[in-house]
């Protein structure tokens, strides 16, 4: 049945995210203990770094999505397509903010479709794994993908952000469905968090499916379980739930343990291009980025547009000083003289 309030709710999860502190407290990202190697003869030119990549069969100018963030109400169609704009114009990709309420809202499909503004740009559906256990299936992720015109349909999983938000909480099944839509699909999928994070035993749950990504969605950034209880109750009530997650730079480890030949995407906490190279560094793929952006896109897309580009120059740099004329240099050189880094790999 489709959800009265969906909207209203989108519209003050933006609310809340513009004007609320919605970041973990006690909680890092624990990239800041990974170390950018740092060589005072790189024997480069650092306007000649390659920083392109391929992911989910689009090539990309930089190793760098705008996160997953609105959509189905009118700000979230102009976020949306300053977003779309800016991904174009830096050759980045968009993952696109849950779906459900354009297959179940008609009207909101309008909020979603950016392809004529980005024609060329990886476009990343999306939908939550909690609706396909509740009776989605492969003909609503066939819609997701077809009315928007994407490359790939991300299934997101957010069992703490369901439960805050008293939403959909029976999560049984849930690998079986995933496997019914990559069976389904002739687009990768992508399995994700919100932003607490895919650990050890998620991954290894993922075993044996032909995923075209996991994006680990870390703790450490943006909690979702605070956003909802600010949107719930108007505060946090319960702050120790708020901090429950498994960090990035630990998620990025142990998915990397169990599904070695998954790329991986680190999202969560990544705020800068230095916290990109420590990503690539722990064998990420790529980076994404959402709330960060989200004030900008509000200004339109020049204001995204810079922030990307800034950020890519940092990431640049970074590669620069660590002798790494290109992506897959920088990822090679791996844990290597990594002592406080290899910390996050530790747990179960």
């Amino acid at each position: 049945m489709p959800d009265p309030g969906i909207v209203a709710r989108k519209r003050r999860h933006l609310e809340v995210c513009l004007t609320e502190d919605v970041d973990f407290r006690t909680r890092t990202t624990g990239l800041e203990d990974v170390e950018v190697p740092y060589v005072a003869l790189p024997d480069l030119d650092r306007g000649r770094i390659d920083l392109s990549v391929t992911l989910l069969g689009r090539r990309l100018q930089a190793p760098f999505l705008i996160g997953a963030m609105t959509g189905g109400e009118q700000r979230g169609g102009r976020i949306n397509r300053a977003l779309a704009e800016a991904a174009r114009r830096c050759g980045v990709g968009l993952m696109l903010g849950s779906q459900r309420v354009m297959l179940e809202r008609p009207e909101a499909r309008a909020s979603f479709e950016v392809r004529d503004l980005a024609p060329d740009a990886l476009l990343v559906g999306n939908l939550g794994l909690a609706q396909f256990v509740a009776g989605y299936g492969p003909a609503q992720a066939r819609r997701a993908v077809a009315e928007v015109g994407a490359d790939a349909l991300a299934i997101h999983c957010n069992p703490l952000q369901e439960a805050v938000q008293g939403g959909d909480v029976d999560f049984r099944g849930g690998r079986d469905r995933i496997a019914e839509v990559v069976d389904a699909l002739d687009v990768p999928v992508v399995v994700k968090e919100v932003g607490h994070g895919i650990g050890r035993r998620a991954a290894r749950a993922l075993r044996g499916l032909p995923l075209g990504a996991v994006d680990v969605a870390g703790a450490g950034g943006t909690s979702w379980a605070r956003v909802e209880q600010f949107v719930r109750h108007g505060r946090v009530v319960q702050p120790d739930v708020a901090e429950l997650g498994v960090p990035t730079a630990r998620a990025l480890v142990e998915v990397a343990s169990e599904l070695p030949d998954v790329p991986r995407i680190a999202s969560g906490g990544v705020r800068s291009g230095t916290d990109a190279a420590r990503a690539l560094l722990l064998g990420a793929s790529a980076v994404a980025v959402a709330r960060p952006l989200l004030a900008p896109a509000l200004e339109g897309p020049d204001a995204v547009v810079a922030w990307i580009r800034a950020f890519v120059d940092e990431l640049r740099t970074a590669l620069f000083v660590a002798g790494a004329g290109d992506v897959a240099s920088l990822r090679a050189m791996g844990l290597a003289d990594q002592p406080l880094g290899a910390r996050a790999g530790r747990g179960e």
